[in-house]
């Protein structure tokens, strides 16, 4: 941990320095490619010693598939390598340290190094080996149209601002970002001259990356206070159990839950940090003329924290994982996309029996809470009372069955887990399966997905 937030720190410290005197009007795309790989090197030997080979292996084998695979398979071959390489790694661990947690724990950036293999020969097989017609607009957008050379690849996978701790991000937007064409793309898609500019501005992340520092301290204070003090081990403490009436035990989930979530906001919003200290991250100008730098965000702890919905919660925690599990599982499932795109999301954090019961938790309740939403959301909506009622009924429904959900990924193994929904009563997957019998949902087809998605593509290429 001591080396983790070192070498972060010490890469904000590069970030400024490498956007200052490393700038595309400085230095050419391929000495920014060079440091940005060579820091990344340097970083992850210093965190993780000799376990940082797992790293370079697996970016060499899948840059020699990328190479060598045929087309139509790119991608197939890719994500077969680079997932099975990353779960013989957990498997290692668990039978080798006993459901230890390593001291120097690899897994983290071999599990961002395998969602980057995996998005870019996603997009590359988009780009070469398919027709824009079968395409979405997000798809063709991001399509990658030539292999990239292997100081890009090299650089695109090791670069020191992502290796530590991500996020994943777009080949061709990190390669934009390295070339000098991250900003001056988004600043095109306004109209500068009618807002009174008589040329593009110039914006600087440096507010961006102060406001982001300062949640990671108060995350920080909140992790070394509040986590210590609220364990999640207590919600199945025998003493606990017995005198603790049902009400206050899902209460005190709630509080558990919350304790823990600092030091994810802690990781994510500095590793944001240090992408926008580089100049990376840039997003657009929202329509208060704002500029934004969350394109590299991972989380938005407002609408976290005031989610209404189960998807809502989901698609602002780990913002970057959820777009990369979009963009190779779900949107290419030929069937039942929800489910698989959970039960790879398990196999990609790892092989703790708690990941599984939390991932095959959330496929039921995504499900149920979809079929009541389709179902009953819009009686709510004939006035402002109804509304704001329906909104706080749903809040708390939503953090308690993320509560419910998250606590086996906390406590990882299979006896605390079991013991833990015992004394809740299996109420979630209980009402979850009651829902779904009662108002089934029918699973929405590939064919369902493409045309839907046709039109969608269509409707922008007439405009």
């Amino acid at each position: 941990q001591i080396n983790f937030v070192a070498c972060q720190l010490f890469a904000l410290l590069a970030a400024f320095w490498f956007r200052i005197y490393l700038s595309p009007s400085h230095a050419s795309s391929a000495v920014r490619h060079a440091f940005a790989t060579l820091f990344g090197i340097y970083f992850a030997v210093f965190c993780f010693g000799w376990y940082s080979i797992h790293l370079f292996v697996l970016v060499m084998m899948n840059y020699g598939i990328m190479n060598m695979a045929s087309v139509p398979n790119i991608h197939r071959y890719s994500f077969v390598v680079a997932m099975g390489y990353l779960t013989l790694c957990h498997i290692s661990r668990i039978y080798i340290f006993h459901y230890g947690i390593l001291t120097t724990d690899f897994s983290g950036p071999l599990m961002i190094i395998t969602q980057k293999i995996t998005t870019l020969a996603c997009q590359l097989h988009d780009g070469i080996g398919r027709q824009a017609e079968e395409l979405t607009a997000e798809q063709n957008r991001l399509a990658v149209k030539s292999r990239p050379s292997l100081l890009e690849y090299l650089s695109y996978l090791l670069n020191f601002m992502s290796i530590i701790a991500g996020p994943c991000s777009n080949y061709k937007d990190y390669i934009a970002f390295i070339e000098g064409r991250h900003v001056h793309m988004k600043l095109l898609e306004v109209n500068w001259k009618q807002k009174g500019y008589d040329r593009l501005p110039d914006p600087s992340p440096t507010g961006a990356v102060m406001y982001k520092l300062c949640i990671t301290l108060v995350s920080l204070i909140l992790f070394l206070t509040l986590t210590k003090n609220f364990p999640m081990a207590y919600i199945i403490d025998d003493e606990f159990l017995d005198k603790t009436p049902f009400l206050s035990r899902l209460g005190y989930l709630y509080v558990v839950t919350q304790a823990a979530k600092p030091k994810y906001y802690f990781a994510w919003t500095l590793a944001d940090a240090v992408n926008n200290a580089a100049g990376y991250g840039f997003s657009g100008v929202d329509e208060r003329g704002t500029f934004r730098w969350d394109l590299l965000s991972n989380l938005n702890i407002w609408n976290i924290e005031t989610a209404t919905s189960f998807k809502m919660y989901i698609e602002n925690w780990n913002i970057q994982t959820a777009a990369w599990l979009k963009r190779v599982c779900y949107d290419r499932a030929p069937w039942y996309p929800t489910a698989l795109t959970f039960i790879l999301s398990a196999l990609w954090h790892g092989i703790y029996p708690g990941y599984y019961f939390t991932f095959l938790t959330g496929i039921l309740i995504t499900l149920a809470a979809r079929a009541i939403r389709n179902n009953y959301r819009h009686y709510f909506l004939s006035s402002v009372p109804l509304k704001i009622a329906y909104d706080i009924v749903t809040w708390a429904v939503t953090q308690l069955a993320v509560c419910y959900t998250v606590a086996p990924f906390v406590m990882l193994a299979v006896e605390p887990t079991i013991k833990f929904y015992k004394s809740v009563y299996f109420h979630m997957h209980i009402l979850s399966i009651l829902v779904l019998l009662l108002l089934p949902i029918r699973p929405q087809t590939h064919s369902v997905r493409r045309a839907q998605n046709q039109a969608m593509l269509n409707s922008i290429k007439s405009k």
